[in-house]
């Protein structure tokens, strides 16, 4: 059918559709998942939602059928589009409604929408062989930030705590007049991490009320390293024996890993046109070894099994990597392009169906389309472990505070007791002496030398 014939036509039925209410259109898809897919002997996807919403908004009714030769279009030795693109050129569909490619030869032969996706150019590959560079303090992430602070916090709660215990309790500081308290605020400091190092640092508590800040804070010490060192453990597995592949231009610059694309795809001919060194670099190799895929299900596979990163659409890919967890996407994307929908030259309806399209994006359903079917089913497991949180480890943080409660309240019920035994006799009140207790316990820091205790006495 010439030019003239089509945009006749599509004259025609536009006008149909203005004038008889709705009219059936002819539209051909592709099988590929997630844009349309069998469901029993109908068919579901993201092009499906797309083009029901797009036909309420314009209130028309379609027939959708899939292509019979399997291919998104391509000209042949003679010059012949074939694929959807040939359907809608030879008027055998209205409209082609899949992930087509927005392409300079594609807009010689139909008319296109505005893109209803945006794309571009990225590799995915086996988790297993690739991995992100080392940093310096790439042993900090094994704890999130919120853990670090409250592995802090409860450092210092335990270390004033132990200093306050062994400022109040008789058992610990009997005569504070005449003896020297070794327990500082600073030997306290030292004294926590020495205990979290499993080194101990001497002297040790004497008091009940000490030890058992002192035993619950070893506890809480050997859980946390522990936690730690299992994290450690599993970053040293996943990292090790890994390449860093991030780009393009890193996957050029190897040998260990096959790559490919599809033969033939628009992603093939970016890099047979491209005029950077690396791109044509790439196509080169590709062209040499043959490591083509016949679709990109071939490719997801060929990833999965071996030494093979796949190049395609980042749309495509991210779909694979939530499909099959074994798989990640390169964060580089080049080449960024759309999806749109096909309609012959000089169709009236393009207009119309793009301005549909701008209308589902500013409204939100294209995201909502694409959340819906691009939603991961992975579940994050033999690879590498999260930054660990305070809420996975907050009965030993519970524990911990519990423990310097009770052992405050025992350094207070010592002090009590002698307190109380003062008072009976020198008969006065236990209020009073245990007041004095605290405030002699507390003024002035160290308590006085045995020189300065000889000379008081004088």
């Amino acid at each position: 059918m010439t030019p003239l014939g089509l945009v006749l036509v599509s004259s025609a039925l536009l006008a149909g559709l203005c004038a008889a209410g709705p009219q059936v259109l002819r539209v051909t898809t592709i099988k590929e998942e997630p844009y349309a897919m069998s469901k029993g002997s109908e068919l579901e996807g993201f092009c499906i939602d797309l083009l029901s919403a797009i036909s309420k908004k314009l209130d028309f009714k379609y027939d959708i059928k899939l292509v019979k030769d399997g291919r998104y279009g391509t000209t042949d030795d003679s010059g012949n589009w074939n694929g959807m693109i040939g359907e809608v050129v030879r008027g055998e569909a209205d409209i082609a409604v899949a992930p087509l490619t927005l392409t300079a030869k594609r807009e010689t032969a139909v008319d296109m929408t505005k893109p209803f996706m945006q794309t571009g150019l990225s590799f995915i590959l086996r988790k297993d062989l690739a991995s992100d560079d080392s940093q310096f303090l790439s042993l900090l992430t094994l704890f999130s930030t919120e853990m670090w602070m409250g592995v802090l916090v409860a450092y210092l709660l335990t270390s004033i705590c132990i200093f306050l215990v062994s400022r109040i309790s008789p058992s610990e500081w009997e005569q504070p007049e005449k003896e020297k308290n070794f327990f500082t605020l600073s030997h306290s400091f030292w004294y926590t991490v020495g205990a979290m190092t499993l080194q101990g640092a001497g002297p040790h508590p004497k008091a009940l009320s000490g030890r058992v800040i002192t035993s619950i804070w070893w506890l809480f010490s050997l859980v946390l390293l522990a936690c730690y060192f299992a994290n450690l453990s599993l970053w040293l597995h996943s990292d090790n024996q890994q390449l860093s592949i991030k780009s393009f231009e890193d996957l050029a610059n190897q040998n260990l890993i096959e790559y490919g694309t599809i033969k033939d795809s628009s992603s093939f001919n970016f890099f047979k046109n491209s005029n950077n060194p690396t791109y044509h670099r790439i196509y080169e190799h590709i062209k040499k070894a043959q490591s083509y895929s016949l679709n990109a299900e071939e490719g997801f596979r060929k990833a999965q099994k071996g030494n093979y990163a796949f190049i395609g659409e980042s749309v495509s890919l991210d779909l694979a990597v939530a499909r099959y967890c074994n798989l990640t996407r390169a964060p580089e994307i080049i080449g960024m392009r759309g999806y749109s929908i096909a309609a012959p030259l000089g169709s009236p309806l393009v207009k119309n169906l793009s301005v549909a399209i701008l209308r589902l994006s500013e409204s939100g359903e294209l995201d909502y389309f694409r959340s819906k079917w691009w939603a991961s089913s992975c579940v994050a497991k033999n690879g590498k472990s999260a930054p660990l949180k305070p809420t996975s480890l907050k009965g030993i943080f519970l524990l911990l505070a519990l423990g310097l409660g009770l052992g405050l309240f025992l350094a207070l019920m010592e002090l009590a007791a002698k307190s109380r035994k003062t008072a009976n006799t020198q008969q006065k009140s236990c209020c009073s002496v245990m007041s004095a207790e605290l405030s002699q316990r507390f003024r002035g820091g160290e308590a006085m030398t045995p020189e300065s205790s000889e000379k008081s006495k004088a």
